[in-house]
């Protein structure tokens, strides 16, 4: 039997509520352990941390902004219920990143440690939001929107994406800091692409 015959189970109200929110508050915690040692990720999130290490501001305030310019692609292209659940997503990340800071708090985060757990926890929280069709703005959208009408892996173009960051990263970090946030960006990547492929997860919301 195909994969489009099996019978559809929606996801229901509060499910997608609940997969929000704990998926932006595991993405939250993964950026809490990227900013305690200076770790970058990619995409959008690599772009607001980048930010925050050069300027000071918070990153929450650059995430937000910086996701801005993609809500048009997100409504040509996904729909306005889509876009909405993203919105959501993203300001609940920018939200919970700034309190987070101030509800836990490390003595001492080996950076390697910091670089896999940090990107285990966003790639399982960005995991969430995916199967509940949202997504966390940006190079997010892009890549389901590829996956979606093409056919490629969501993790794999983000992957591909995230390298570049990494690359203009050295630039503003020391060799170790980007050596770290590469071990991070290739795990959380890695969860999103070997549990998100196309026709294996079929819940709709």
């Amino acid at each position: 039997m195909r994969m489009e015959d099996l019978p559809k189970d929606p996801h229901k109200p509060y499910e997608d509520i609940m997969a929000m929110l704990l998926g932006t508050l595991f993405v939250a915690l993964g950026v809490t352990f990227y900013t305690h040692a200076v770790l970058l990720t990619g995409s959008t999130a690599g772009l607001a941390l980048l930010l925050n290490y050069v300027t000071g501001w918070g990153f929450g305030i650059w995430f937000f902004a910086i996701n801005l310019p993609f809500y048009y692609l997100a409504i040509k292209r996904m729909g306005w219920s889509f876009t909405l659940r993203t919105f959501a997503a993203i300001g609940l990340v920018s939200l919970f990143s700034e309190l987070t800071q101030g509800w836990v708090e490390f003595a001492n985060v080996p950076s390697l440690y910091a670089a896999l757990m940090g990107g285990a926890l966003m790639g399982i929280g960005m995991l969430m939001l995916f199967r509940h069709r949202t997504s966390l703005g940006g190079i997010n959208i892009l890549a389901l929107y590829l996956q979606d009408k093409h056919g490629l892996r969501a993790g794999y173009v983000q992957l591909g994406i995230d390298g570049v960051i990494l690359l203009i990263a050295l630039t503003q970090l020391p060799l170790d800091r980007v050596g770290y946030s590469v071990l991070g960006a290739l795990t959380l990547n890695l969860i999103i692409a070997l549990n998100h492929k196309p026709g294996r997860y079929i819940g709709v919301s």
